[in-house]
């Protein structure tokens, strides 16, 4: 999500078990077992979907408020139209009635 007019799509790739475990940043922890990876995994994806899940409610939410102006803009105009036309066929019948 940027703005309200512009959206951008992203993908992320999650690392795999194996590729965590013979990362090199992994070496400055002393005991790193696999359940410890595999948790680590987990919140790891969790953090993700929570992410692309509030990317969506933001999108959706602009998306509605931007609807929603567009409505109301065109409701406005359309009340602008049915009242000029309201208008000029009241004249004109206030017309009518006075030249007869």
């Amino acid at each position: 999500f940027k703005s309200a007019v512009s959206y951008s799509v992203e993908t992320s790739d999650l690392p795999s078990l194996a590729a965590v475990d013979g990362s090199p940043e992994l070496d400055v922890y002393d005991d790193v077992d696999t359940d410890s990876l595999r948790s680590y995994m987990e919140f790891n994806f969790a953090a993700n979907l929570y992410y692309a899940m509030l990317e969506n409610t933001a999108s959706e939410q602009s998306a509605k408020m931007t609807a929603m102006e567009n409505a109301t803009n065109n409701a406005g105009e359309m009340i602008d139209n049915l009242q000029l036309t309201f208008n000029r066929t009241r004249q004109a019948v206030i017309t009518r009635e006075l030249t007869e």
